[in-house]
């Protein structure tokens, strides 16, 4: 699915800004069709940002149902003869669209992009009202999973097994955009060198044309240089003495598809950035172009007061300016696929990405990020994650892959966070979602978030992937208040681990820290703690050569659902929500940045 965008023969239009919006939590709306008028009762809520903080209400904030969008949008005469597309960036958990009184769109999952043509719905030289229900109930069945709670007075609460808050709405972008009827739907490329040529295999796909129609295909360098061009819906582009795209020099070229009715003429046209790099595993070494390469950065959030999950470029720039001031070349979308434009950000800053789906919580041993204790449970059944969730995570991997392939930043898909490994119905789970990513992406290594729930030998699927990745909480969850048996004991299992002949990324270690609190004698929640624990950490991944990357859990504090074991929130950032730094992240600037 190609992004909306501006060009001789496409027109994009945000419908960003202030829409109406009414909480529906008895689902009245569906029934008695309020897309069909006027939003009535309804109050203005911004778009794009979640619902929840914005209004100081604990019945917004709690909300589990269905929530009302509508907005008026005029669609100019000009539109008329154009195909016209409405899309929404992301919808979460699950959604479906009206254009003026006419059903247009349903989709399900809460962080990857839907559209519809609405050609035959819209009046061109008119109002045209745009209605959107967004349901925020996570069940066995969605990606990430939960469970709803009715209680004795009849309210619903909802329960998930995941340590961020469940925000909701439409926390990204909403466009109306234009195409020719026959137009370019999909452009894939996939990267390589032959000595210092680069090469760009390239494939666009089309429809509505006839078969005189053909394609041309044109790429050029940073300074609109063209470099290279061919002919044909599939082939190759070489550029000699190419520039690649590589950690921390997001080099670009654009590579342009065109659309052409028999005499040459253009119909349609589409720009696709393109970034020359490849990617590796190598026994114990991750490659990128060849060269050994080492993660350093975080595990973030899409977290912010009041807007919640909703986007905001001030904020995304923010973070990359600090992820550059800390040193960090790295970071996983921890836990669902983040906003495109954050992945194009990432590819001009040369910056790499671990991307994730939303399968997180597939882990009935765990709660609000803390170890259930006792016999283990369950996970995978016909109860619990069961078919229908499976069947949910392979189209949530089919729409991540399809939306970012393209992406030079991408180096890594990640499938899941922290599922349960041990079972040996998690192997029945997640082989098929292996081979489903394998064959959507041959280019790129896949990989799982695993937990400290067994030991390497009890893990059931690490022969399914190619890297390690990590979470692991010595010294915090266990053993908080013996730093040396942490030490101790990280570095076993760590060998343990490097005996797969994997390469190791850590991608979650941290204690919760509280900004301000200080300590002669570190404990637990200091600033002083948090330094010293990462510092162990660091020593252990120095003397483990199969250990790659350390990826800290987390860039920034952010919100998680009430409970006793949060204060405001989790508090492992080395940053605050805010964005100031504590001490930690001055010791990582030391250890990041030592070689610069």
């Amino acid at each position: 699915m190609l992004r909306p965008q501006d060009g001789p023969t496409r027109e994009q239009r945000s419908l960003g800004g202030l829409w109406r919006f009414r909480l529906d939590a008895e689902g009245t709306g569906r029934v008695e069709g309020w897309w069909r008028e006027p939003l009535a009762g309804a109050a203005d809520i911004p778009v794009p940002a979640s619902y929840n903080d914005i209004f100081p209400e604990a019945a917004v904030r709690d909300h589990v149902g269905d929530a009302w969008y509508q907005t008026s949008v005029w669609v100019p005469d000009r539109w008329a003869g154009e195909r016209i597309v409405l899309r929404f960036d992301a919808a979460t958990h699950r959604a479906t669209a009206w254009v003026n009184d006419t059903e247009v769109a349903r989709h399900e999952g809460g962080y990857t992009p839907f559209e519809a043509d609405v050609t035959a719905h819209l009046r061109p030289g008119a109002q045209n009202r745009v209605t959107v229900v967004v349901n925020n109930e996570l069940t066995w069945e969605s990606i990430p999973p939960g469970r709803i709670e009715e209680r004795a007075d009849g309210r619903r609460v909802q329960r998930y097994f995941h340590d961020f808050f469940n925000y909701a709405g439409l926390n990204r972008p909403v466009w109306l955009y234009t195409t020719p009827p026959a137009h370019i739907t999909d452009i894939t490329v996939a990267t390589s060198f032959e000595d210092t040529t680069g090469v760009i295999a390239y494939e666009v796909d089309s429809t509505g044309g006839a078969r005189t129609q053909s394609i041309r295909v044109s790429l050029r360098d940073a300074s609109g240089t063209q470099v290279s061009a061919a002919t044909g819906a599939a082939g190759t582009l070489r550029v000699p003495d190419v520039h690649p795209w590589a950690p921390g020099d997001g080099y670009l070229y654009e590579l342009e598809a065109a659309l052409l009715d028999a005499s040459g003429g253009l119909i349609d046209s589409y720009r696709q950035s393109v970034g020359v790099r490849t990617v590796e595993v190598r026994g114990k070494e991750f490659l990128i172009n060849g060269t050994p390469f080492y993660f350093k950065g975080f595990g973030k959030h899409e977290d912010a007061a009041v807007r919640g999950r909703g986007h905001d470029d001030v904020l995304m720039v923010h973070d990359f300016a600090l992820l550059e001031w800390t040193g960090a070349n790295s970071f996983r979308t921890s836990h669902y696929p983040y906003a495109e434009e954050v992945l194009d950000y990432a590819d001009r800053q040369g910056v790499v990405v671990i991307d994730e789906t939303a399968a997180v919580g597939l882990n009935l041993n765990i709660g609000g990020g803390i170890f259930a204790s006792g016999r283990k449970v369950s996970t995978f059944s016909p109860d619990t994650v069961g078919d229908s969730a499976q069947r949910t995570h392979l189209q949530a991997l089919r729409e991540l892959v399809a939306r970012d392939k393209n992406h030079p930043s991408v180096v890594l898909w990640s499938v899941a966070n922290e599922p349960d490994n041990v079972q040996p119905e998690a192997r029945d789970y997640f082989a098929p979602l292996a081979r489903e990513v394998r064959r959507l992406d041959p280019t790129r290594p896949v990989a799982y978030v695993n937990a400290l729930m067994g030991s390497p030998e009890e893990c059931v699927v690490t022969d399914l992937f190619d890297v390690v990745l990590l979470n692991r909480y010595y010294g915090w969850y266990f053993g908080a208040d013996d730093l040396e048996a942490a030490e101790t004991d990280l570095e076993t299992e760590l060998r343990q681990w490097a005996e797969h002949d994997k390469p190791i990324v850590i991608t979650e270690y941290g204690a919760d820290t509280y900004s301000g609190l200080h300590s002669v004698v570190p404990g637990p929640w200091t600033e002083e703690y948090q330094i010293k624990l990462l510092d162990l950490y660091h020593r252990v991944f120095d003397r483990v050569d199969a250990v790659v990357g350390e990826q800290i859990w987390n860039f920034a504090d952010f919100a998680t659902a009430p409970g006793v074991f949060r204060v405001d929130g989790n508090k492992k950032g080395v940053f605050t929500r805010e964005r100031r730094p504590k001490g930690a992240a001055f010791t990582l600037r030391t250890r990041w940045r030592k070689t610069d």
